[in-house]
């Protein structure tokens, strides 16, 4: 696990060995939020899901009201973060794979 920000991650594809696409939980304390990003350089789509809680998904800037069993599919360019403005922890699962087949994981996880 690591913490920052407000949030603490289970590299759950660095404990599995996992090497055709990343994927890893996060949990939000209240006002935590993940780093904000876009995966421009490394060509890698991600997908966020929202397994617990009431998170917000900011896109490009635009925040979006984002509770449990909300998912949304993230192109390379967008920028993209989840915040947890709630009382309680937000659990989300994030996933990355590069469209060509290649991927390549964070040197975090």
């Amino acid at each position: 696990m690591e913490g920052s920000g407000g949030s603490t991650w289970r590299l759950a594809r660095k404990a599995l060995g996992t090497s055709a696409f990343g994927f890893n939980l996060v949990e939000i304390e209240p006002g935590g939020q993940i780093p904000e990003h876009d995966e421009a350089q490394s060509g890698q789509v991600e997908l966020y899901m929202v397994l617990e809680g009431e998170a917000v998904m900011r896109l490009d800037g635009a925040d979006h009201p984002a509770p449990a069993g909300t998912f949304a599919s993230i192109e390379p360019p967008v920028t993209r973060t989840i915040l947890n403005r709630s009382e309680g922890p937000v659990t989300a699962l994030l996933i990355g794979v590069h469209p060509g087949g290649e991927y390549k994981p964070a040197s975090f996880a």
